[in-house]
């Protein structure tokens, strides 16, 4: 197989995914973003200060945890030779509860090095809209988070907490009152403010250098599993398993593993509740290439190319596109995607609760839903990690209103 890791190219592209598709008034912030980072790329200054922060703030490394009462599970139900060992990469134990605080401790740093006083997001299910006003409070930044007003009922807890820590939440009434909305409203907020305002996107989805950014900034997460797992098996996971739903954490801890063929690498997307467009958010399972939110990849689409609605129990991944690095994957036969539906992932979430202690992010239980299927077929000697992408705080309420108690 060839090289992988090599990219995006100079014009933000992955094959034939990515690219800069924006209006014309934001190019300057762009180009403005790109050059920046493209500064910083080998300032060990920079990064000195990231890897301290991420250690003295954050509280990296974040565990492997062996997850033993989860592998007996599977055990229980496979013959004797089958049942991989299963481990979690425990990022619901980063500060604020999830892998969101990497990607905003470093945009955070470069909206200072671009001299800006003014950060925005977009937020589905409140991690990435807490990590956003947790790194505008440490370094002294005003923050306005968007919100779906679909998300904001979903996600109470993580909007009292933005506003705690000092952001304003602006809650979006158009559309379908998730996600994708959210985005668009940052967007034309960010279109109408570059000058001192920077765009602090939570996925590997948007216009370049964005998906390059948030990517470079979570592979820590897979940088550390690397070490976790040759420290602890002498050798590398034979298979990773991560939810996807712009991205960021599949990204992050796939891509240090990317050129390793040894490793299966293997993402999952929110199934919801059927196959049928609008009751799922699965666009590299069911989508076709198209463009949304400034770049070309897999995204869900009616017959007349409208974006169409998805559905999913979990905020995090309502929504109807995807990184173009992931489509990249995807069509070079590297990652495989799967989907989960929404019964299954709450089945896990309760799973993962009772076995273990740990209630999971309900994007995660995506993820542990899929492993436990994959973990039964492989052999008792294989080792098999999950990226535990954040803790469940939040969705308690949601879950428990689904299942019915």
């Amino acid at each position: 197989m060839k090289t992988l890791s090599n990219v995006p190219d100079k014009a933000g592209r992955f094959a034939q995914f990515g690219g800069t598709y924006v209006p014309e008034t934001l190019m300057a912030a762009l180009h403005q973003l790109r050059d920046t980072y493209a500064r910083i790329h080998n300032d060990r200054t920079f990064w000195d200060q990231f890897e301290t922060l991420l250690e003295t703030y954050v509280g990296r490394p974040t565990p492997l945890m062996p997850a033993d009462r989860l592998t007996a599970h599977v055990r229980q139900s496979a013959d004797a030779k089958h049942g991989a060992a299963i481990w979690l990469k425990r990022e619901d134990l980063a500060h604020t509860g999830a892998h969101k605080i990497n990607n905003t401790i470093g945009q955070a740093l470069l909206t200072q090095r671009m001299g800006k006083t003014r950060v925005i997001a977009e937020t589905g299910a409140g991690q990435h809209g807490v990590a956003t006003a947790t790194a505008a409070a440490l370094f002294g930044l005003t923050c306005d988070v968007y919100m779906g007003t679909e998300d904001v009922r979903r996600q109470h807890l993580n909007v009292v907490r933005m506003r705690m820590l000092g952001a304003r939440v602006i809650e979006v009434d158009a559309g379908s009152r998730t996600l994708k909305d959210a985005t668009n409203e940052a967007m034309r907020d960010w279109m109408g403010s570059v000058e001192h305002t920077h765009y602090i996107l939570g996925s590997v989805v948007g216009p370049h250098p964005f998906p390059m950014i948030v990517r470079d900034f979570q592979c820590v997460i897979g940088n550390e599993t690397k070490a976790q797992t040759s420290q602890r098996f002498k050798r590398a996971p034979d298979c990773i398993v991560a939810c996807v739903g712009g991205g960021s954490n599949a990204a992050g801890i796939f891509y240090p593993f990317i050129d390793d063929t040894s490793v299966r690498l293997v993402g999952v997307e929110a199934g919801g509740t059927s196959d049928m467009l609008g009751d799922h958010a699965a666009p590299l399972c069911q989508g076709q290439p198209g463009i949304l939110h400034g770049s070309l990849s897999y995204v869900l689409q009616d017959e007349h190319g409208q974006t169409a609605p998805v559905h999913s129990c979990s905020a995090g991944l309502d929504y109807p596109g995807v990184g173009p690095e992931h489509a990249y994957w995807k069509d070079a036969d590297r990652v495989e995607y799967v989907s989960v539906t929404d019964a299954k992932a709450l089945d896990a979430f309760t799973l993962l609760a009772r076995a273990e202690g740990i209630i999971p992010a309900l994007e995660s239980a995506h993820a542990i839903a899929h492993a436990l299927v994959l973990a039964a077929d492989m052999p008792r000697s294989a080792n098999l990690v999950i990226n535990l992408s954040g803790r469940g705080d939040k969705d308690v309420e949601e879950a428990a209103r689904l299942l019915g108690r």
